[in-house]
């Protein structure tokens, strides 16, 4: 009976193993633990950022002013001016997060609006929430933001997280990866909710013109 008991307890085991290699899903985070958010206003358009990404459709975010009132300024500023159309996603990491808003492509360009001090608030890395890249310096983001693919609870309260994914996260997950990907995902075109859609980035126009070389902007180390 013993040896019978062991042999569908081994079966059992087999068997769970083999559903989670089905699922073909990264693994699970090390040392994440599930975190509360906190309670979120009903989104506004005024306060709703979309993105229209190259692999097939928008992206919906919710702005958080109550949060981080200049950052959430600045992502409004720079999309009202057409700043983000046609950048691409130049550090995109398996189970990790997806980088762009830097007109080189390289990690190393910004805006060229003066950089912005840190707004970090209770808002946890978990999967979908965007945040903002900076060098080494707290005090350096600027245009570059990164949208979370996994949780990173190691990222609290060293990045200003400004907002979080509503609806358009199979876009974000369908990003080619790479630092930089050989062929990267691009924003196709970013608005406010409440202006609506722009017309669309011309294909093969040039991007926005590049700000000076910076101190690269690594979002978020691994």
């Amino acid at each position: 009976m013993r040896l019978i008991a062991a042999l569908f307890a081994l079966f059992g085991t087999m068997l769970v193993l083999t559903g989670c290699a089905n699922r073909n899903q990264p693994a699970p985070v090390a040392g994440t633990a599930p975190v509360a958010l906190p309670s979120a206003p009903e989104p506004t358009p005024e306060d709703t950022w979309v993105l229209e990404l190259s692999t097939g459709g928008p992206v919906r975010i919710q702005l958080r002013p109550d949060k981080a009132p200049k950052h959430v300024e600045r992502i409004k500023t720079l999309t009202r001016r057409g700043f983000y159309n046609g950048l691409t996603f130049h550090r995109v990491i398996e189970g990790f997060m997806a980088q762009g808003g830097d007109p080189m492509g390289t990690g190393e360009g910004g805006s060229e609006l003066p950089d912005l001090e840190a707004e970090f608030n209770d808002l946890p890395h978990v999967r979908g929430v965007t945040s903002m890249a900076r060098a080494d310096e707290p005090n350096s983001a600027n245009s570059q933001f990164f949208v979370m693919l996994m949780p990173t609870l190691r990222l609290d309260n060293r990045y200003t997280a400004f907002g979080r994914v509503l609806e358009g996260m199979a876009y974000v997950d369908a990003l080619p990866r790479g630092e930089p990907p050989a062929e990267p995902g691009r924003i196709v075109r970013a608005w406010i909710e409440a202006d609506g859609p722009p017309p669309a980035f011309p294909a093969g126009a040039p991007a926005p013109a590049a700000a000076p070389p910076r101190a690269p902007g690594d979002a978020a180390s691994r």
